[in-house]
């Protein structure tokens, strides 16, 4: 089997996480981020909804990494999100964080919201 090296562009891919922090593009961001093809920023979970409404326009899909295990996140948040016209799928920061990889590397309009492990 023969595989191939993702070209990933101008998108900073996430390399690794791990007990609160994430590696995305070989750096290091401690805490929850939010992560765009603009780049990453600090994210302030879920009472920053701001920062995720603010991507309307911007993307179609929003992943929210809920941390360690899968959680719902509240319902007036996700109601808000999909009000905007994005879609909002929650999961594990870690299966975020493979969906962002997959995603991005196809030149999806997504956005990764995720909680540390």
């Amino acid at each position: 089997m023969r595989f191939a090296e993702v070209d990933f562009g101008d998108i900073q891919p996430v390399d690794g996480y791990g007990p609160g922090f994430f590696r995305i593009g070989g750096k290091i961001y401690e805490g929850a981020i939010l992560l765009t093809e603009a780049g990453v920023k600090p994210w302030g979970g879920y009472d920053d909804r701001a920062a995720l409404l603010d991507l309307a326009g911007e993307v179609d899909v929003l992943l929210i990494g809920t941390g360690a295990d899968i959680a719902h996140i509240p319902a007036d948040l996700r109601q808000q999100i999909e009000n905007t016209g994005i879609g909002a799928e929650s999961m594990t920061s870690p299966a975020a964080c493979r969906s962002w990889n997959v995603l991005a590397a196809e030149g999806r309009r997504v956005a990764l919201a995720a909680l540390a492990v």
